[in-house]
Parts: structure tokens; C-alpha cells; sequence
């Protein structure tokens, strides 16, 4: 089990991780913090997909423009707290589950978010990431007790997400 250490406005906090997970939390702090180069989406299968209650995008350029628009949206952000789980399903398959603290700043208020990142691991690539706010399921047709009110909730993630990602130039890595 390998030690790393997150640094975050109550100074540096250790976290335990092993594996799989140890390369990739680097990254996933680089997203969640707004400080995501094309680097850190290196990550992702090319068919890979996130989903938060808000959005849910397919392929790395898509998952691009969801992360690149933090910087836009919130004065800051970044994960503050976090423990992670990581469990073989099969070989070559990981799923890591990170409990963690998100803080923003949304016009000039401070917000605290516990979350669960899901990740879903293939041969070192994520293939599915997902953002549980609160910790509880993203809603969707199977996870409602009426189907079409999840289904509903799906329509409007991916709408949400193809209107960011044509905000967002459909992807494209900033400019240096």
C-alpha cells in the first residue's frame, strides 16, 4: 500500500492508496481542482463515459468539456478530503470507490459537497466514471420507482452535457 498526500487549505493530509488508484488520483485531483491538461484526460478509454447529477457525457472529448468548465463556473474548486477503495472485480477490472469532499466557490460563497466518485477500471483506463452527490445513486430508469421520471433525468443529463460541450469548443484542450 503506498502513501500519498493531498494538499488542501488545512495543510497536508495523508490518504492511503494502492495500485490502480495511486496513479490515477493525481489526476482526478488535477480535474476536480480546475487544473486539468490534456495530460490528465489520458486517463479515459476513448469510449469512456462520466455521469453527475447534472450531466453525462460519452468519449474523452466530452468528458473534456465537462471537467473544463469548472474553472468557468466556480471561483474555485477542488477535492479536500478523500479515502479511497479499490477492489478487483476480475482480472484486469478495478472498481474504486473515493469518498471524498468537494469545496467550491459559486459567486463568492463557499460550498462543501460529499460525494462518492465510482470509477470502473479496464486494462489501467477508466471506462465509467460517475459522481454520486451525497452518496446516493445517480437517478435513472432503474433507480426511480417510475421509469420515466429516470428516464427524464438521463434526457437531461446528456442534454446539459451537449449544450457544455458546444460551449466548451466541443473539447478542445486550452491554450497554454
Amino acid at each position: 500500500m503506498a502513501q500519498m498526500s493531498a494538499e488542501s487549505e488545512h495543510g497536508t493530509e495523508q490518504h492511503q492508496v494502492r495500485g490502480v488508484a495511486e496513479l490515477l488520483m493525481p489526476h482526478l485531483l488535477n480535474l476536480y481542482g480546475s487544473t486539468a491538461t490534456a495530460k490528465d484526460f489520458e486517463i479515459y478509454a476513448p469510449h469512456a463515459t462520466f455521469e453527475d447529477p447534472l450531466m453525462r457525457a460519452h468519449g474523452v472529448d466530452q468528458i473534456k468539456s465537462a471537467f473544463y468548465t469548472l474553472p468557468k463556473v466556480f471561483g474555485e474548486s477542488r477535492i479536500v478530503e478523500y479515502t479511497v477503495n479499490e477492489n478487483v472485480i476480475a482480472p484486469g477490472k478495478v472498481e474504486i470507490l473515493i469518498d471524498n469532499k468537494q469545496h467550491y466557490k459559486v459567486f463568492g460563497r463557499d460550498v462543501d459537497l460529499t460525494t462518492q466518485i465510482r470509477l470502473h477500471v479496464e486494462d489501467g483506463k477508466v471506462v465509467r466514471h460517475e459522481d454520486w452527490w451525497d452518496k446516493k445513486p445517480l437517478k435513472n430508469r432503474d433507480t426511480v420507482n417510475v421509469p420515466f421520471v429516470g428516464r427524464a433525468a438521463e434526457v437531461t443529463r446528456r442534454g446539459s452535457m451537449l449544450l457544455t460541450h458546444a460551449f466548451m469548443r466541443f473539447g478542445k484542450d486550452p491554450k497554454p
